[in-house]
Parts: C-alpha cells; sequence; structure tokens
C-alpha cells in the first residue's frame, strides 16, 4: 500500500485535467511558439497566450504582466537581483523578513556580498511581522521590499495589503513570494499593492519546472533581464518557452480558482480535525504559527521530548510528512522559518509539517493522526529528554 501523502506543501500530483491539456504539446503540436513564420508557431504561439490569460485572470492582472519562469526560484532571483540591478542609482537598501523562502534569503545574501545592505525584520511568535517595524525600516536608499504571502512551513499570512499600503506610501517596490498561496486562497497584487508576485505550478497540481512572475506594467524601474539570448517574453526572460508545462500552468491556475473558497474550507476542516485528533491524544504539543491567520493546508505541530527525523523514520512506508520546507529537508540544521519566531533549536528540531490537498480524505487524516500518534508515543518510550521532562527535571 502506498504511503499516505500529507506533504502537499513540498509538491502535488499533476490534476488528470491538467495531464491531459499538456500531452498534445510534446508530440502532436511540437512548434516553437516564437517560430512566427508558420502555423506550427503559430499555434503554439496561441497556446502560450491562453494560458498567459487563464493566470491573468487567476490574479485579476493584465496578461501583457505575466511572464513565464522555470519556478519560483528562478522567478524570485530574476525580481530581486534585476530590480536591484536596475535601481542601483537609487540605492543599494533592501527590506525582507526572516522567515522568507531561501530562493529568497539566498539571492538577498548574494547581493549583500555585492554591496548591497539588507534590513532582515523579525516575527512575532506567530510568524506574523510587525507593521511599525516595517514602517521604520524603509529608508530613503530603499529599493525595494520582499515579503513572502504565506509561509511553506506554517502558512503565517502576512497581512499584505497592509505592506503593500505602506510600500506604496513611500514608493518602494513591493515583492512577494506568492508561491504556497497562490491556489489555496484568494489574492491580488493589485489589491494588495504587490508590484512583483511569483508562483510555481507544481504547488497547484501542474508539472514541475514551470512558473509565473506578474510584473506591474507601470513599475518603474523594471528589472533587467538575467538571461540574455533572443528576447522572449519582453525581454525580461531568453530562452525558448516550455510550451507544455506552460499550458499546464494555465490550465492547473483555471482549475485551482474555480471554487477556491469551497476547496479551502474543505481542506481547512480536515486539517482541523488532524489537529484536534492529535491534540487530544498527546500531552506536551502545539501548534507553531498564528491560529486564524495561516493557510487552511498545513498544520506545523511541536512535539517535546522527540526529534522529528527519528519519529518519522518509524513511518517512512506509511507516512509522507516532512518537518519543514522541501528544500531545506537534507539539512539538518533546525528550521529558520521556526528558530525566528522564538522556538529553541531543541523545539525546531522537534517539529513537523502536515500539508493536506486537494486529494485529502477523511479516512486518510483519521489513519495518519494514529500513525503519528503511536510513533511519537513508541519514540518517548526510548527518549531520555521525554524522561527527564516527566521527572519534572528542569531542563533550562
Amino acid at each position: 500500500m502506498k504511503p499516505i501523502y500529507l506533504d502537499y506543501h513540498a509538491t502535488t500530483p499533476v490534476a488528470p485535467e491538467v495531464l491531459e491539456a499538456m500531452l498534445p504539446w510534446f508530440a502532436n503540436n511540437f512548434g516553437n511558439p516564437a517560430s512566427r513564420s508558420h502555423a506550427y508557431g503559430w499555434k503554439a504561439s496561441e497556446a502560450v497566450e491562453m494560458a498567459r490569460a487563464q493566470l491573468a485572470n487567476a490574479l485579476h492582472v493584465d496578461p501583457t504582466e505575466i511572464i513565464f519562469t522555470s519556478g519560483s526560484t528562478e522567478g524570485l532571483n530574476m525580481a530581486i537581483k534585476g530590480l536591484a540591478e536596475a535601481s542601483m542609482d537609487m540605492g543599494k537598501h533592501i527590506v525582507t523578513v526572516a522567515t522568507e523562502h531561501h530562493a529568497v534569503l539566498d539571492a538577498l545574501a548574494w547581493l549583500g556580498k555585492k554591496g548591497f545592505e539588507i534590513t532582515t525584520l523579525s516575527v512575532g511568535k506567530d510568524g506574523i511581522l510587525n507593521l511599525d517595524s516595517l514602517k521604520d525600516s524603509i529608508r530613503k536608499d530603499t529599493i525595494m521590499v520582499v515579503v513572502m504571502w504565506a509561509n511553506n512551513e506554517t502558512g503565517a499570512i502576512q497581512p499584505m495589503s497592509s505592506v503593500g499600503k505602506i510600500c506604496r506610501d513611500r514608493g518602494v517596490p513591493l515583492i512577494s513570494d506568492a508561491t504556497q498561496a497562490f491556489g489555496k486562497i484568494a489574492i491580488s497584487p493589485v489589491e494588495s499593492g504587490a508590484d512583483i508576485l511569483s508562483i510555481s505550478a507544481h504547488k497547484i497540481y501542474g508539472p514541475k519546472g514551470v512558473g509565473a512572475l506578474y510584473i506591474n506594467k507601470n513599475l518603474r524601474p523594471r528589472p533587467e533581464a538575467l538571461l540574455h539570448g533572443g528576447g522572449h517574453e519582453n525581454g525580461f526572460r531568453s530562452g525558448t518557452l516550455n510550451v507544455p508545462g506552460i499550458v499546464g500552468l494555465g490550465k492547473a491556475a483555471a482549475l485551482s480558482h474555480m471554487d477556491l473558497e469551497r476547496s479551502a474550507k474543505e481542506i481547512g476542516q480536515l486539517r482541523d480535525h488532524l489537529e484536534t485528533t492529535i491534540l487530544n491524544e498527546l500531552e506536551s504539543i502545539s501548534v507553531n504559527g498564528h491560529a486564524q491567520h495561516r493557510l487552511p493546508s498545513v498544520s506545523n505541530l511541536a512535539v517535546a521530548g522527540v526529534e522529528s527525523q527519528a519519529v518519522m523514520s518509524r513511518f517512512r512506508s506509511k507516512l509522507a510528512i516532512s518537518s519543514g520546507s522541501a528544500c531545506s529537508s537534507a539539512n539538518p540544521a533546525p528550521s529558520h522559518v521556526l528558530l525566528a519566531m522564538g522556538l529553541s533549536g531543541t523545539e525546531a528540531k522537534s517539529s513537523f509539517r502536515f500539508s493536506l490537498g486537494s486529494p485529502t480524505t477523511k479516512e486518510e487524516i483519521d489513519q495518519a493522526a494514529q500513525i503519528f500518534i503511536d510513533a511519537v508515543n513508541a519514540e518517548r518510550e526510548i527518549s531520555p529528554l521525554w524522561q527527564l521532562m516527566k521527572s519534572g527535571t528542569d531542563l533550562s
């Protein structure tokens, strides 16, 4: 029997409708959309523009503001580094948040080595940034603010409309990583004031290796291109377009927004059932992050007295969950997101991320909860740390 999959924030399966839409573009309709002199190219170009329109419709923006990429890592690098290069005569100060994905933090660290000054804002125990701190951090030489819409590990949703207003009032571009938010909750870059927004198809039941950037057509300066060699995508990103992937992204975006509110409610109810079941059966356990302002699809739990890797080793063939971001799963260090929220290294290494998707069923949730509870109880039986805690020993 396949293990129960509750790691949908890492990636999602390609939806059958998405696969069906993609298949013709691998062999039958194989034209290059940049080939403007014959029907094969025209047909591929029409498919790309259809997908661009589908994505624009989901984001409530103009199709000309959509740029296709290989995913959010490329998109965020393109946005951050490209805008930094275009803005050097205006300043070299950038503001971000400690709980950003490494696609942001590592790109900013690279810019830091090039002479840019990075201000990294802290968050509260709930994972939410302080708006007054954001206001105070913006200076005359600030060239961009980078704030993730919803966190991939805890689901914490930042107050993007307030963040956008602060940035608009100060005349500073706002870049947002919406990789986890898009397709799970309603988002609008125009209403929120985000000037650049990044998404990936594989988080919304589309294919891996394709994503998109929204770039406000009125943004000045515009990000400089990172890839050169043909001027594709309005000069932002040269390279032959991945037509099957782009078709899949467009279809996935359309499907994910057909009944977004109902889907979010149903997944949220399953997530709450999972949490209630586990919290009722295990002592010394808590939810990491904000109780309300979080994505409906994720639960991040801190379980005292165990290490997450040891617990997960007990059920790897039965249950697929994670201890943090998939991009950091090979790193034994505790989650930088949880550390930024004030958890100790021990607490962070004792935390688990359950992320649900549209295929998730109540039966799976019930089974997963029991598998997890049994594994934690078994691990606590042999955990010296748990025995010390039970004995009342002061571990501080």
